[in-house]
């Protein structure tokens, strides 16, 4: 338990990166891999992750994210793009997944499949982005805390224009937004933030135990 405790504190929203550190091939695997495993609604992760190393992105991204040096200055970026509609096949697609991973025939999914779309379906469009936005932040967050775990730095950043990103990014023609970016690397001696003490509202005025 103190681990857990000693590593969110570590963590913090890093400012400034060290453009000469690089975070490793294997480290980026394991924090994806573990963004991957994150939990959805239904398990339907209506998203996509972009990770970004190329140099010459980021220079068009960083005037739309306001100046920020995380932007060219961080190992990689990775944008999380929530799926802005969808159809019956977001649930089809899952399900033909569930049924080659678990061994289960199709026939026996179609209960399920049937109520996943009576209630999402039917939805209007502004509820579903709302909804898809949210299971954004399912994923972004268990990617934080998995950087953290790896003692690789993060800054979560919704400073920036979507607009600007979707349009570099060619997400407009696949029904994407960015939905919010998170910069990953590792700090830079010359942060002052690090040294900042941590705070938060006490546990007395946050939790209500019923």
């Amino acid at each position: 338990m103190s681990n857990t405790l000693e590593i969110r504190n570590w963590r913090y929203a890093t400012k400034k990166f060290d453009a000469t550190r690089k975070v490793s091939n294997g480290d980026l695997e394991t924090l994806l891999e573990a963004t991957r495993l994150s939990a959805s609604s239904y398990g339907l992760q209506p998203y996509h992750i972009y990770v970004i190393a190329d140099p010459e992105i980021r220079e068009q991204l960083k005037p739309a994210s306001w100046g920020q040096s995380q932007i060219t200055d961080a190992s990689h970026i990775i944008v999380f793009a929530n799926s802005t509609d969808f159809d019956e096949h977001l649930v089809d697609d899952y399900l033909d997944n569930v049924s080659k991973t678990r061994n289960i025939p199709q026939e026996g999914l179609k209960g399920y499949g049937d109520f996943m779309k009576s209630k999402l379906l039917d939805l209007p469009a502004e509820t579903k982005g709302n909804w898809t936005t949210k299971q954004v932040y399912l994923a972004f967050g268990n990617a934080m805390q998995a950087a953290a775990e790896l003692k690789i730095d993060t800054c979560p950043m919704e400073g920036f224009e979507p607009e600007v990103y979707n349009q570099v990014l060619g997400l407009n023609g696949k029904n994407q937004n960015a939905a919010v970016v998170l910069a990953i690397g590792y700090r830079s001696e010359e942060d002052e933030t690090q040294h900042y003490a941590k705070v938060r509202k006490s546990a007395e005025e946050l939790f209500t135990h019923i």
